[in-house]
């Protein structure tokens, strides 16, 4: 008898454990073919790439799960007019000054707006600042004039202004760093 329970309950633990790991897993959820953008049309200030033709980029519904020290690359964004962020901020419709600790997050981070104006934790470089959260990383789109001719944002992105990186003491032109970020209280 103890037998068969135990070859019962095993398999049923086993399904379990993977279908828990499976529905924290973020997977690709489209592709998206770039065209060059016309001549002008995609501002590369900060580094930011431009969609190149034939070129397919993976795009994600979702961002990997939240934690009190969920692991993201940071970007560097500017929220200014003219800047390489494009429009103005998703969350009130408005520009940003660079020296502000603004950022934007992944499609699935950023949660249908959930995050909007709400502070975050930024851990880097042995350092912390708190940032606002007022745009959104679009993951699921890209290569057109509303994304700047920029390609979808990767699903693990804090995109963040100037203020945030000076703030972990890490200079503007490093590209791109690992950092942790939590939800403040």
């Amino acid at each position: 008898m103890k037998k068969q329970v135990c070859s019962t309950v095993f398999p049923l633990l086993c399904i379990l454990l993977f279908l828990s790991a499976e529905a924290q897993t973020c997977r690709p959820s489209g592709r998206i073919q770039g065209e060059n953008p016309p001549p002008g049309q995609c501002n590369t200030e900060n580094d930011s790439d431009c969609c190149k033709d034939g070129k397919w980029y993976t795009t994600y519904k979702c961002s990997p799960p939240v934690s009190s020290q969920t692991k993201a690359t940071l970007t560097l964004n500017s929220f200014e007019p003219g800047g390489d962020g494009g429009a103005p901020s998703e969350c009130d419709n408005q520009y940003h000054s660079d020296d502000d600790p603004v950022v934007a997050l992944s499609t699935g981070w950023f949660n249908h707006r959930e995050r909007c104006l709400k502070y975050i934790n930024i851990h880097g470089n042995g350092k912390s600042v708190r940032a606002k959260v007022v745009d959104e990383c679009d993951s699921t789109m890209g290569c057109d004039s509303d994304h700047d001719y920029q390609p979808p944002c990767r699903n693990n992105i804090v995109d963040a202004s100037k203020a945030v990186w000076k703030a972990l003491g890490v200079p503007e032109n490093k590209g791109e760093m690992d950092i942790y970020w939590s939800d403040t209280d």
